[in-house]
């Protein structure tokens, strides 16, 4: 999967999650953004790429 998906797809979760109209939805929303950050973290450590925390 593209960094660029993965950051898209983190920001969108976070917006929804800042938009959400009940705490469960907020909680999946920031559930989904917190799996994408970690993601990107991964990624970004097997690319080799610095300030991958």
């Amino acid at each position: 999967m593209d960094l660029n998906y993965l950051y898209h797809r983190h920001q969108i979760s976070l917006f929804m999650a800042d938009h959400a109209k009940c705490d469960q939805s907020r909680r999946a929303h920031r559930g989904l953004a917190d799996g994408y950050a970690l993601r990107i973290s991964q990624r970004r450590l097997t690319a080799g790429l610095a300030g991958a925390a």
